[in-house]
């Protein structure tokens, strides 16, 4: 999956002990899990609070 903004693959792990979304960075190389309570959290969300998250600014290009 891929956008000007970003190029991910997505897939599920069964490697753990339950299923989880495997998330890697496609141009960074960094890999993320997310288990089925993570994802909820997600779908809950209030956008505003996923915006703030989503600033590239806020932790991404750090040094």
């Amino acid at each position: 999956m891929e956008s000007e903004f970003a190029a991910v693959s997505v897939s599920v792990d069964t490697d753990a002990n339950g299923p989880r979304l495997r998330i890697e960075d496609l141009r960074g190389g960094r890999v993320a899990y997310l288990d089925a309570l993570q994802l909820e959290a997600l779908a809950w969300l209030p956008a505003e609070r996923l915006t703030a998250i989503l600033d590239p600014t806020a932790g991404r290009w750090r040094e």
